[in-house]
């Protein structure tokens, strides 16, 4: 475990908290999903070391236990958050996996700082290109309803939002595909979140433009998706992405929800390391 400082300030500085297994095997880093941490890559940390790769997880600011400041909940200091941990750890020959809110600090890391240290990108359940449902944007699966009550859900009774958006995060169709205390790990970790952050952080990933951003991606490319994903359903999210990436590679889980590196974790591993392989 280590802390990287992500922005220095005249007064004080930002840093992350950073899971780094070392090693000599080439890096992935793993970036987690809204609201949790990189504790949540608990499924798929041991299968990547033990393949030989070395793991590089962080925690996003505002949430687990990196520094929550009350400003920097865009995906532009996201990304430069992300640069800062290629950085200062000087990983290079990297695959970037994004989960959900993470597949975008994917597309906008290398629209704005290029692919030198990329090998390959992963986006897994990921919110690109576009979640807005707009006018220009019409495939767009979170309407201006929805995206109001999920604020107005967290603004109002938190505990019982989380409790409700995990449930869902993990479920397909009302059936719930992990453990309980799976579910239960996963809404501790939604506790470490800080409740300024939540909020700025879901109206970014609701409401940022990745389209221009996903064709400046050139390396390899994997999108795996769950096909009962009603958090990020894939018709509106990795579908489209897919399709905006020329060359990548799709797998769609079956009977797979949002949370599918836990609820899927056997098949998602497999995926992934496959693509690593390559």
């Amino acid at each position: 475990m280590t802390d990287i400082t992500a922005q220095k300030g005249l007064f004080n500085d930002i840093e992350l908290h950073v899971h780094d297994t070392g090693g000599t095997g080439r890096p992935v880093v793993l970036i987690h999903g809204w609201p949790l941490s990189g504790a949540s890559w608990s499924e798929q940390i041991p299968a990547l070391t033990a393949a030989g790769y070395r793991v590089v997880a962080y925690d996003r600011r505002g949430f687990g236990q990196s520094d929550k400041p009350r400003s920097g909940y865009d995906y532009n200091t996201f990304a430069k958050d992300l640069a800062a941990v290629l950085d200062t750890l000087d990983l290079r020959d990297v695959t970037l996996v994004g989960f959900s809110m993470g597949g975008g600090e994917v597309a906008r890391y290398i629209a704005n700082h290029g692919q030198e240290r990329v090998r390959s990108v992963v986006f897994a359940a990921a919110v690109p290109p576009y979640l807005a449902h707009t006018a220009d944007n019409p495939d767009g699966p979170l309407t201006q309803e929805a995206a109001d009550s999920m604020e107005n859900g967290l603004k109002s009774d938190e505990p019982s939002f989380y409790d409700g958006f995990v449930t869902d995060f993990f479920s397909v169709d009302g059936v719930l595909k992990v453990t309980e205390e799976q579910r239960q790990e996963a809404l501790a970790l939604t506790r470490q979140a800080d409740h300024h952050a939540a909020l700025k952080s879901m109206e970014a990933f609701g409401t940022t433009d990745f389209r221009e951003d996903l064709p400046a991606i050139t390396v390899p490319a994997l999108i795996i998706h769950g096909d009962g994903d009603a958090t990020v359903p894939f018709e509106g999210s990795g579908k489209r992405t897919h399709e905006a990436i020329a060359g990548s590679e799709l797998v769609v889980v079956t009977d797979a929800p949002h949370g599918l590196n836990v609820s899927h974790a056997d098949e998602f591993n497999a995926a992934l390391l496959d693509f690593l392989a390559k």
